[in-house]
């Protein structure tokens, strides 16, 4: 290791680690990952076969206790986010998080507040901010060029996609909701970072779970705990009179799943569907439709998303993502919630 490497160690070394994080990290020549830690401990000790000289651990506290690691990975279940990213904050480690920040808005809170008094970053996976496309539009927005924005919609729907069906993404207890919170912080996020990061005021949702019992092809019904929302859809308004209207669901008689973001504004509007952008202005009073091309594979967007953590960990860029926009986020979701619950808007 030379003086200019930062250290990781990891913790949690599932499917989500392997394909999102693993390349940001090993592809970045000033980054070493020198521990794996996961629960389940053949996980880990699996992946370091291909890693020679890295350490493996089975309790993460055991890992934040190694002086020589500066950053620190959680790729664990959502329940733990908060957990280990504050002991890891107060070991004096860098934190970098998969998505969502955490299961409430407290533990949110209590993230964001760690990572202030520790005087360390803390970033939490929003890949989609690093599409092609999404920089692309960013740039336009900020240019003016499609003037206020005022109303928008976001959402990822499935026809068939249920994650984990009987483990912990379907457990309540262990991911905290179903595809709101799965899906929801991505295009939630992009909307409001898009738009310039207004604060939330008021939202209202509604939850349903229709599919959790549904006999499979050969008619077997499904054996594990799902009591989680299958699909929620709600309306967020915002402290700068905008409002966004979304849909989120793991299954649902639709055509066809589809991912998108719309703004439309006084200028001009856009969407972004299955990272397909167009734009829609007018010229000399005709409407004029626009649709630019992009190469990136969808990967890239998470190698990207670390590679500025990284980079904001060096020094070199500002963070484009802050805690209190985790915070923000968290807010939004667990209010969708209570609104469902109680029938009514719940007031933030």
């Amino acid at each position: 290791m030379n003086s200019l490497t930062l250290s990781v160690g990891v913790i949690g070394t599932g499917n989500i680690f392997r394909f999102a994080h693993l390349p940001g990290w090993t592809s970045h020549p000033e980054v070493e990952i020198v521990a794996f830690c996961d629960a389940n401990r053949a996980s880990a000790e699996n992946i370091a076969r291909d890693y020679p000289g890295t350490k493996v651990f089975e309790d993460y506290r055991d890992m934040l206790a190694d002086p020589s690691i500066d950053i620190v990975g959680i790729s664990t279940p959502n329940l733990y986010h908060s957990e280990i990213a504050i002991e890891a904050l107060r070991h004096g480690k860098h934190v970098f998080c998969e998505k969502p920040d955490a299961i409430n808005p407290i533990e949110a809170q209590r993230m964001a507040d760690a990572a202030r008094e520790s005087g360390k970053l803390m970033m939490t996976m929003r890949n989609n901010r690093f599409a092609e496309s999404a920089q692309f539009i960013k740039r336009l927005i900020e240019q003016g060029q499609l003037g206020e924005l005022y109303t928008g919609r976001c959402g990822w729907i499935r026809r068939r996609g249920i994650p984990g069906r009987g483990g912990w993404f379907t457990t309540k207890a262990l991911s905290g909701g179903g595809p709101l919170i799965d899906l929801g912080v991505h295009m939630i996020d992009m909307a409001m970072w898009l738009s310039g990061n207004p604060k939330p005021v008021t939202v209202s949702g509604s939850t349903y779970r229709k599919f959790a019992d549904r006999p499979d092809a050969f008619g077997r019904v499904p054996e594990g705990t799902f009591d989680v929302e299958d699909l929620a859809a709600g309306f967020i308004r915002f402290d700068n009179g905008a409002s966004l209207q979304i849909e989120f669901s793991w299954a649902s008689h639709i055509r066809e799943e589809q991912k998108f973001v719309e703004w439309r504004g006084t200028e001009g509007g856009f969407s972004l569907v299955n990272d397909q952008l167009r734009l829609f202005t007018e010229t000399a009073g005709t409407p004029i439709d626009q649709q630019p091309h992009f190469g990136a594979k969808e990967t890239a967007q998470h190698t990207a998303n670390i590679h500025h953590f990284i980079a904001c960990v060096l020094g070199r860029e500002q963070p484009i993502l802050t805690p209190e926009h985790g915070v923000d986020m968290i807010k939004i979701l667990s209010a969708i919630y209570e609104s469902a619950e109680r029938g009514r808007e719940v007031v933030l």
